[in-house]
């Protein structure tokens, strides 16, 4: 098979010199294009974290990028024109672009224990500090964040892909049963093959993997139990007659 698959965190830069990131790695990506390069499959990677890839060689094609904004890019790139039979889409997205960068206003603050802005002259206001490397002397500062588009979501809807989808979701503080419904309702929402979640609490130690019933599996087993159910026959089949209507 032809294969995509993305890793890695994307970054939402505040200024020149600084952004808001996560934790992830790219590590799990990573592993999964280097197992999936081993078994035979044509891939390609998009990862923020190319050092993550063990044996980077054995790829057909390895794209960094860092932000946001880069990942969409080569993802609109790549999926209406590299003719995948599969997208793994690994990567830790953003959930959100920053819309401004702004301090308080003299005379105005915000109470921490009430949640109320104050101002002793009228309405409380702020100030939009943005600059190419926001300057250290004020004495707080309030990021605006924006709700971004849900990457996931444009594989199918606006760049049309049709083969085999993969989705990833991690949630934090939640039961297996609670997981496992989150889980479902999202790779119905994106329109995925298959789903793999977990919790920030197991993520080192396994994860489900499923669509409508969910096997769980050591981390370690993840990446060719990911596989093995891409490469299964019947799935196979089952997307190629889905394809000619």
């Amino acid at each position: 098979m032809n294969i995509l698959v993305t890793a890695g965190n994307t970054q939402t830069p505040i200024d020149r010199v600084r952004c808001i990131t996560n934790i992830f790695s790219g590590k799990t990506g990573g592993h999964i294009a280097a197992v999936a390069a081993a078994r035979g499959h044509l891939v390609t990677a998009l990862t923020s974290h190319p050092e993550s890839v063990p044996d980077p060689g054995a790829l057909k094609k390895l794209r960094p990028y860092r932000t946001f904004e880069e990942l969409e890019r080569l993802m609109a790139e790549e999926i209406p024109n590299g003719g995948y039979d599969a997208v793994i889409h690994a990567a830790a997205v953003s959930d959100y672009h920053l819309a401004g960068v702004y301090a308080p206003a003299p005379g105005s603050a915000f109470d921490p224990e009430t949640a109320v802005w104050q101002s002793n002259e009228g309405s409380p206001r702020m100030i939009d500090t943005a600059a190419g490397k926001v300057k250290s002397h004020h004495p707080e500062l309030w990021l605006r964040l924006k709700p971004a588009p849900k990457l996931v979501d444009r594989i199918r809807r606006d760049w049309n892909f049709a083969g085999l989808l993969v989705k990833f979701k991690l949630e934090v503080g939640v039961t297996d049963d609670e997981l496992r419904d989150i889980a479902e309702k999202s790779r119905q929402q994106s329109y995925a093959d298959l789903m793999v979640a977990n919790t920030l609490e197991g993520m080192h130690d396994w994860a489900f993997i499923g669509a409508g019933s969910y096997d769980r599996v050591s981390r370690p087993e993840l990446a060719v139990r990911l596989l093995t159910e891409l490469e299964r026959p019947d799935r196979l089949k089952a997307k190629f007659l889905t394809l000619k209507e």
